[in-house]
């Protein structure tokens, strides 16, 4: 079987969404099925078309261990080496087969229908509209717009997802027909919004956060043509082994480099100029003199650095989360009637600190202050708390005194997060609100390719009517009738959007020169 060796993260995001599925049966499930990627001289010859066989390639291989390429023509034939060269650097045990295996799924790029006795998703788009169809094909444009084209990737493996794994959710199906321009999210227009291409200066824009939302969004910017501006990336950490679960950006050989070195290098040649920072957005503020920031695009995992970036008045920020239920943007002027980004993350209350979420995860409630104290100091964990939760958590201790003498962090980190303790069959706490998610590939890539899209669309002013502050789209389900949704201030809450002393600040930082 060819599985990854990051698997058990891939299985801990599939059992936060698939109903009684473990760590084996996941496995077992993933080794009956064959996915088909077959595209033809048409998808191969279009930029876009290539565009959406890379994002479809690089997301399949971070979970399916068996897949069959199937080029039909010349040109398709010769792309079918870098496609399987591109999976391999992720995983290299990935079992690729040439066309002749039964497959059991397919996901086809390109103008050609697929005679199949197999379920078959197609994938393609033009320029800004993301194509997708159980139907028929549904082929790819020529403007090499990567937005439209990752977006269809990601829509199409997340079909793909269901179509195997439907049983295990509330509403599985296929989508029959998706055409949703990146730039209304109207999936009932009759004439999606989808500008010609032109150039875009993007200005003084930064991301925040290099993770897996941050790693799609520079995958979308660095293969976007005629960008022109200055784009500073800001992360503090540097690459592990489970973030190739979802890091669309990285493979084998990227593992324990840094996130922003990664980032900036997939700007190599472009006429886009690139900073980093490698460091905490705090960090990066104390670095420059200027705290005029014009567009800002947030990437982050948790509720209170969100708040952070939102108290520094940006002048204009775009977020993209993923969570249970959703994925998505939302887009935050400071004054005016909508909500500023804390307004979206404020605090009620109900959040957990880490000692809280690590103690409910190994389930050791009564060793709170414990391990409290181990945070607080940076000590190492000893023996004793391992063994503890080893005993509360089903599994043999001599699994996790191999952490002994670690830090506590990374001890929650590998084992809980990274899913030891789940393929190893023991249980682990329910996640608590405020423990960070961890989502399938395809949710984060689109979430990043949303991202990705909003700083060109503020940039270049390509939408006539401003959308409303939130678009959500739920990636376990067929794509809903309703993406966006407006989200007021709130004038229950004491947010800083509606504190006078800050919307002076924030007026004078941006008063015309």
């Amino acid at each position: 079987m060819g599985l990854a060796n990051f698997f058990d993260k891939s299985a801990l995001a599939a059992s936060r969404v698939l109903q009684g599925v473990s760590h084996a049966s996941l496995a077992a499930a993933l080794d009956t099925h064959v996915v088909g990627l077959a595209f033809d001289d048409a998808a191969a010859f279009s930029p876009e078309g290539r565009l959406t066989l890379e994002m479809s390639a690089n997301l399949l291989a971070r979970l399916y261990p068996r897949i069959a390429l199937t080029p039909h023509g010349h040109s398709a034939e010769v792309l079918s080496p870098e496609l399987a060269s591109l999976m391999l650097n992720i995983n290299p045990e990935l079992d690729i087969s040439a066309e002749g295996e039964t497959v059991t799924v397919v996901l086809a790029a390109g103008d050609t229908s697929i005679e199949s006795s197999a379920p078959v998703i197609y994938a393609g788009s033009d320029g800004w509209i993301a194509r997708v169809s159980s139907q028929r094909p549904v082929g790819s444009g020529s403007a090499a717009n990567p937005f439209g084209a990752g977006a269809a990737a990601c829509f199409a493996v997340a079909n793909i997802f269901r179509l195997i794994f439907g049983a295990h959710l509330l509403n599985g199906k296929a989508d029959d027909d998706i055409a949703l321009s990146l730039l209304d999210y109207d999936p009932h227009a009759a004439t999606p919004l989808n500008p010609a291409p032109t150039p875009v200066d993007i200005g003084e824009s930064h991301i925040v956060g290099l993770g897996a939302i941050g790693n799609a969004a520079v995958w979308a910017l660095a293969r976007a043509p005629e960008l022109s501006g200055v784009l500073t990336l800001i992360d503090h950490e540097t690459v592990e082994l489970t973030n190739l679960q979802r890091y669309v950006l990285t493979t084998q050989k990227d593992v324990h480099g840094s996130k922003v070195a990664l980032a900036a290098r997939q700007f190599t040649g472009a006429s886009l100029a690139v900073r980093t920072h490698q460091g905490r957005w705090g960090d990066y503020l104390r670095t420059v003199g200027d705290w005029r920031l014009g567009r800002v695009s947030v990437g982050v995992d948790s509720d209170e650095d969100r708040r952070a970036i939102q108290a520094s008045l940006p002048e204009w920020i775009v977020n993209a989360w993923t969570q249970e239920g959703d994925l998505g943007v939302s887009r935050h002027s400071f004054t005016g009637d909508g909500a500023c980004l804390m307004c979206l993350y404020y605090p009620d209350g109900t959040g957990k600190n880490l000692d809280q979420i690590i103690a409910e995860a190994i389930r050791l409630p009564d060793a709170l202050m414990e391990i409290r104290t181990l945070l607080y100091n940076g000590a190492p964990v000893g023996k004793s708390l391992l063994e503890r939760a080893a005993a509360a958590m089903g599994v043999s201790s001599d699994v996790l005194l191999g952490f002994e003498g670690q830090s506590l962090h990374s001890f929650y980190t590998k084992a809980i997060c990274g899913g030891m303790i789940l393929r190893l069959g023991g249980k682990v706490g329910d996640a608590p609100h405020g423990a960070a998610e961890v989502p399938l590939a395809f949710q984060s890539a689109l979430a990043g390719v949303m991202l990705a899209t909003e700083i060109v669309a503020h940039a270049g002013d390509l939408r006539p009517v401003q959308l409303p502050v939130t678009t959500k789209i739920d990636l376990l389900r067929p794509l809903s009738s309703y993406l966006s949704v407006p989200a007021a201030k709130d004038p229950s809450i004491p947010c800083i959007c509606r504190d006078e002393d800050f919307i002076r600040v924030y007026q004078q930082k941006y008063a015309p020169q």
